[in-house]
């Protein structure tokens, strides 16, 4: 058996690109003497983090929160949406039209409007990453009710299968490996999806932190903030990445 490696050697084997990234940029700043306010180094960010883990705690657990809810009902509602276009060509000609449409307004057009319908709280953060995460869902919903095995469909409509039966017992199945994919790639979105929201709407999370702390010329606790974003959102891809492997090896 091989002998298991130290953990701060696998630390820098498997992660010398993100060592390399900050040791040049450490080196940049303090070799051009940039003011703190202007760019601060990546020791004296992680100084903040050590100093004030409260501050970032509490905001890192109100983004997770409002993008998990949000993330769950994007994938219910693309879910749900694909499923009525698929029972019905009908709202197949509907429903795929608007979809495309409505993704592709800009989300910082959308913010403004939802808002003011909304409230100017958490309720529309959580609309916003719902509208971001559905559309995935929606499209590759889509594409796996309709990647049934050859001759399947029509083997069970000779056997008196109903609609329903059809979607619960080879429609739904054959579509779970996508729909890991679309939460695969919805994940780290939703994390992104609601900094935007709470960095515009101003009211609490790692957005809101960062738009108060950036307006303070707090630049550390700013770099902070993205820093923590930017470590919670590749957590959740790579979560979302096992939970697909796992997804795929039972349905395929």
């Amino acid at each position: 058996m091989p002998a298991k490696r130290p953990l701060l050697l696998r630390l820098v084997e498997d992660y010398w690109g993100i060592l390399l990234l900050l040791l040049a940029w450490q080196a940049w700043v303090v070799i051009n003497r940039f003011n703190p306010i202007v760019m601060p180094t990546p020791v004296a960010v992680l100084g903040d983090l050590a100093r004030h883990p409260d501050v970032y705690l509490g905001n890192v657990g109100i983004t997770l929160a409002v993008a998990l809810f949000g993330l769950v009902a994007g994938m219910w509602v693309g879910t749900a949406l694909a499923i009525a276009a698929w029972f019905s060509p009908v709202a197949s000609g509907m429903l795929n039209p608007l979809t495309v449409l409505f993704s592709s307004v800009p989300v910082v057009a959308l913010i403004p409007v939802i808002a003011r319908l909304l409230g100017y709280d958490t309720s529309t953060v959580l609309a916003i990453v719902t509208i971001i995460t559905f559309f995935p869902s929606f499209v590759f919903a889509s594409s796996g009710l309709r990647s049934l095995p050859p001759g399947s469909e029509d083997l069970l409509r000779v056997l008196g299968a109903s609609r329903l039966h059809l979607l619960l017992r080879l429609a739904l199945p054959a579509a779970m490996p996508n729909l890991a994919i679309a939460f695969k790639l919805a994940a780290a979105h939703a994390i992104l999806a609601a900094m935007i929201a709470e960095f515009l709407m101003g009211t609490t999370g790692l957005g809101y932190l960062f738009a108060k702390t950036k307006s303070d010329f707090n630049t550390e606790q700013a770099f902070g903030a993205s820093a923590v974003a930017t470590v919670i959102s590749a957590a959740a891809f790579l979560g979302a990445g096992w939970v697909e492997r796992r997804v795929r090896e039972r349905y395929t």
